[in-house]
């Protein structure tokens, strides 16, 4: 065989070779991408509220493919006896933060974040809002009362904005965060707040008088109101203080000559002398000469 046509016979080899080589690389990685390893996750069996304690009939395993949902569940044991802090569904993988942590139980004291606090409340049908104050909902608190020292004490009672924007842990013995629309009439509702927040509240229920203000939780705007007191609502203004009158310069007087009297009045007599007639006219003060 010629010499030249064995080198470009070799020379071709090799590179089909080479090819083949990367074609099959790709091939393979393609294959494997679409052909993941499946990953054993822990799932709920059924529906689980708010404040349960996982047991061994709550839970199940499932196969997924490729990578877990992040914090998943992957052993049972891991889960039992776990407290939920928030709804989980049937078939819904059980991860890290839907769990209180091990050994916190379950109930309301699970489901209060660290350092935060339950405060409790006691309601009526106007404090809380006619019964649609529920777990979930957001309010602000209200109080009224006579301030000590204050410094218009005919002003008779005031109102202010304690606190803003608070959740609604549980309203009675109830914790489930349902959404339902028919109110619940309960005697106490527990707020999570902040040990501050939990001092002012606490001194508050004791001094003064609680209300409760629904609002959206949607809205997470803090106003600033001013408050209001009694005199306010019968006056129909807001109190101002008075600003003082501005001083106005005045120009120093003008000395004018004084006016002069006027002439005093004239008075005429007529004087009769049997048919002649005359008339003769006498200054003010010469009548009596």
């Amino acid at each position: 065989m010629n010499r030249r046509v064995l080198v470009i016979l070799t020379v071709a080899f090799f590179i089909a070779a080479i090819l083949s080589y990367a074609v099959l690389r790709m091939v393979g990685n393609r294959i494997a991408a679409n052909h993941q390893a499946n990953t054993s996750v822990v799932v709920a069996t059924s529906d689980i509220k708010l404040g349960s304690v996982l047991k061994a009939e709550n839970l199940g395993t499932v196969q997924l493919a490729g990578a877990p949902p992040k914090g998943a569940i992957l052993r049972r044991q891991d889960a039992i006896g776990r407290g939920v802090i928030s709804d989980i569904y049937q078939g819904e993988p059980i991860v890290e933060s839907r769990l209180a942590a091990a050994g916190a139980g379950g109930g309301l004291a699970s489901t209060i974040p660290p350092g935060m606090r339950a405060c409790a409340i006691k309601v009526d049908d106007v404090v809380g809002v006619a019964g649609f104050v529920t777990p979930g909902s957001h309010v602000d608190v209200l109080i009224s009362g006579n301030p000590p020292g204050a410094p218009n004490p005919t002003d008779g009672s005031k109102v202010k904005t304690l606190l803003q924007n608070i959740e609604v842990l549980s309203a009675g013995s109830d914790i489930q965060r349902d959404g339902g629309s028919m109110p619940n009439r309960v005697q106490v509702v527990n707020l999570l707040v902040t040990p501050e927040q939990a001092e002012d509240l606490s001194l508050a229920s004791a001094q003064t008088h609680i209300q409760l203000v629904l609002r959206n939780p949607l809205d997470t705007q803090i106003a600033q109101p001013p408050g209001t007191a009694v005199g306010t609502l019968f006056s129909g203004v807001a109190e101002v203080t008075p600003l003082p009158k501005p001083h106005v310069a005045t120009a120093p007087p003008v000395h004018t000559a004084a006016p002069k009297a006027p002439p005093p009045p004239a008075y005429k007599v007529q004087v009769y002398n049997g048919s002649k007639q005359s008339e003769a006219k006498f200054d003010s003060g010469e009548e009596t000469k």
